[in-house]
């Protein structure tokens, strides 16, 4: 019986490894497609309610929501999901400040968003919510 094992063993040393052999057990996978990473960029966006603002804090989510006066009414759509707030900027005590011109926040946002809240902030009053 020994002998039938070292036979054995010679034999598949012998034939070794093949390059056209596959591994057994799992199947060869497909490649996994690489993600492309998604761009952040700092967004400054004024707040209609300055009050709300002084709630936030840096690292806070927050949505950021639209609100348009219409001749029929309002309309509110949510402009960006999940923004992080980065900084909070010190007020300037400036007229416009006092006239209730809102609040700057400073939003960790993709590329993309932040150029859809600075179209939103031309046309509309911005609000935020807590996530």
């Amino acid at each position: 019986m020994a002998a039938g094992l070292v036979v054995t063993a010679a034999a598949v040393l012998a034939a070794g490894p093949r390059e056209t052999d596959q591994a057994r057990g799992h199947p060869v996978a497909d490649p996994v497609r690489e993600r492309r990473a998604v761009q952040l960029v700092t967004a400054p966006v004024r707040i209609a309610d300055g009050a709300t603002v002084r709630l936030l804090r840096p690292g806070d989510r927050v949505d950021v929501i639209a609100a348009e006066q219409t001749a029929t009414g309002g309309d509110a759509r949510v402009v960006a999901r999940g923004a992080r707030v980065t900084k909070l900027p010190e007020a300037l005590d400036t007229p416009e400040d006092a006239a209730g011109a809102g609040a700057l926040v400073m939003l960790s946002v993709p590329r993309a968003t932040a150029a859809r809240l600075a179209g939103a902030s031309t046309t509309a009053r911005l609000a935020v919510t807590l996530c």
